[in-house]
């Protein structure tokens, strides 16, 4: 076994190429095993075991500094950095978490647990490296789906301005959570399929340059043709006119290419984006052919995918769901909007139902509260389903578009509460605080099933904003308590 003799970032480092990809099998069994067991994110870490070992394998941790976005794919980086033996503890109290995690390992240099942050992290640690006058390389992994928020290209327009080495490398798997959506996922779809994009190798232009007098000349002139190539196949290069050096793609599950294009990727003075096309469930047929299913799963049964523990209670999501797509019917002007968690909210039903009113605006939770507001504000009443951690980034566009215009907006308000197993990071637990002191704004907070799904109909027929919070909110007799009074409790079993 190659994965027991690795127990730090150096001994991947001591590996040939048939062990690296031996590895690579056995990290993959590894996480169906333990995953099964504990729970988790399991599609997500599958699809990027070869890109982190090449990772590993090109750079020197800790001393390099690896930036996971989101954090949910960060087990392989966990395994190799030491902390395999931890895994019967994953997601548990007290135990190791299910994203990076500094207290953790020297090796988890930024916490994360929202999408669209990396590369803002990383060119904090490049502008940090260099006014300390150090030489490590900074690498910023992200997602296709987290390149869907805003945040994403606020850094890559920052990042054109910096002289010195910044690695950002796009895991590009088609997903998010749920299919990617929008012009982004479009535009890397080009990419895909045009394999034949050519790429001026560095070494060429390291060559090209040593020869006196024509070579500088002679370079220059070869980028301009190479760019005027790129912009036939494809249109726009958006990342080269951002200012980042753009090399790929490249196939996200072959460790030797990985290695090389990684190596070439140290060599540019300047940011520079490396394209690595992956498959979200790689290595595990199931995952592979269902990769929303497997993308935080419970424990299984690695055999069937099947889970171990079985309810017959709805959850407040399916209650919502239902509620939603009953609304829908009734009332012609009810439109729903998710950031790209159409399954997670219990919008998928809705949306295959009311497909012309059925709104997907990938991981962009401030867009998607400004752009309700806009449809409130025409005589619409759009229903806005985000989880109650990530709505916190669109406080503002609350606050500002929503509540100040007094316009007809609801929150359905997911995994509202304490969530458990994924950590601070995604625990529900401010929504009330945060919405509840907002002019306009009326927060409830049902207590079981019927008081969930008669709310939601209650606050689609409001002149005014609302909140649905998940979680239970008892005042002293038992009932509910909200901004215009108290409701009663019906047990929902």
């Amino acid at each position: 076994m190659i994965l027991e003799k690795v127990s730090s970032p150096s001994d991947v480092r001591k590996l040939n190429r048939e062990e690296l990809d031996q590895l690579a099998l056995e990290v993959k069994n590894f996480l169906i095993q333990s995953v099964s067991k504990t729970g988790g994110h399991l599609a997500s870490n599958l699809g990027v075991v070869e890109l982190t070992i090449a990772l590993f394998r090109v750079f020197h941790l800790p001393e390099d500094q690896i930036i996971w976005d989101v954090g949910h794919q960060s087990y392989t980086h966990k395994i190799l950095s030491g902390r395999r033996n931890e895994f019967d503890t994953l997601r548990k109290f007290g135990g190791l978490s299910g994203f990076p995690k500094r207290k953790e390992s020297e090796c988890d240099v930024f916490e994360t647990g929202h999408s669209s942050t990396s590369i803002s992290a990383g060119l904090g640690f490049c502008y940090a490296r260099d006014l300390k006058k150090q030489h490590n390389y900074v690498v910023s992994v992200i997602g296709d789906g987290s390149l869907t928020g805003g945040m994403a290209y606020e850094a890559m327009n920052n990042a054109a301005q910096l002289k010195t080495n910044f690695i950002i490398v796009l895991n590009d798997n088609d997903m998010s959570i749920s299919h990617n959506v929008g012009g982004m996922s479009r535009y890397l779809s080009g990419i895909r399929t045009a394999p034949e994009y050519a790429n001026l190798k560095l070494g060429v232009v390291n060559s090209l340059n040593k020869i006196p007098v024509i070579g500088k000349p002679l370079v220059d002139r070869l980028r301009r043709a190479k760019d005027g190539v790129k912009q036939m196949v494809i249109s726009g290069m958006l990342f080269e006119n951002m200012g980042l050096t753009y090399l790929g793609p490249v196939d996200g599950h072959d460790i030797q290419q990985l290695r090389e294009i990684l190596s070439d990727a140290k060599q540019v003075k300047g940011p520079v984006l490396v394209h690595v096309k992956t498959r979200k469930g790689n290595g595990y047929e199931l995952a592979e052919k269902n990769p929303v299913r497997f993308h935080g799963v419970e424990p299984f049964d690695p055999a069937t995918g099947t889970p171990l523990s079985h309810t017959t209670k709805p959850s407040y999501t399916e209650i919502f769901s239902k509620t939603m797509c009953r609304l829908g019917a009734e009332y012609p002007e009810l439109v729903a909007i998710t950031a790209a968690m159409p399954v997670g909210t219990g919008l998928e039903a809705f949306g295959k139902r009311f497909e012309d009113r059925f709104f997907d605006v990938g991981i962009a939770e401030q867009h998607a509260v400004t752009f309700a507001a806009a449809l409130a504000a025409k005589g619409l009443r759009p229903v806005v389903a985000i989880y109650s951690s990530f709505l916190q980034r669109a406080y503002d566009q609350i606050s500002h578009d929503v509540c100040q215009q007094n316009l007809p907006v609801v929150f359905a308000i997911d995994r509202a509460g304490i969530v458990g197993s994924d950590g601070e990071t995604h625990q529900g637990v401010f929504d009330i605080s945060y919405m509840s002191h907002i002019p306009n704004m009326t927060v409830m907070a049902p207590k079981d099933g019927w008081g969930a799904g008669h709310r939601v109909c209650h606050l689609s027929q409001w002149p005014c904003g609302g909140a649905i919070s998940e979680r239970n909110v008892l005042d002293g007799a038992g009932s509910v308590q909200d901004a215009h009074g108290v409701w009663e409790g019906r047990n929902f079993d």
